[in-house]
């Protein structure tokens, strides 16, 4: 196959939906652009994503309620 006749695959940007390069040199895949890209690092930081739980599930490995848990501040 000539470099002429090479397909070039493309796949959906998953900020904007428009087709996006699949190859090493778009160093934004999966990304159409720089700007989608950093839309949706924005995101991740803004913790805009998130994974669904199960609220009636204990998160800490104490065992206890959280009526029973000590408090324990944040350090930020």
């Amino acid at each position: 196959m000539s470099e002429t006749q090479k397909t070039v695959k493309t796949v959906k940007c998953p900020q904007c939906g428009a087709p996006a390069v699949w190859s090493p040199e778009n160093s934004n895949r999966p990304f159409c652009s720089e700007r989608c890209r950093l839309i949706d690092l924005g995101a991740w930081a803004n913790e805009e994503y998130q994974i669904p739980t199960d609220k009636s599930e204990d998160d800490y490995s104490t065992g206890l309620e959280s009526e029973e848990r000590e408090f324990t501040p944040l350090r930020h």
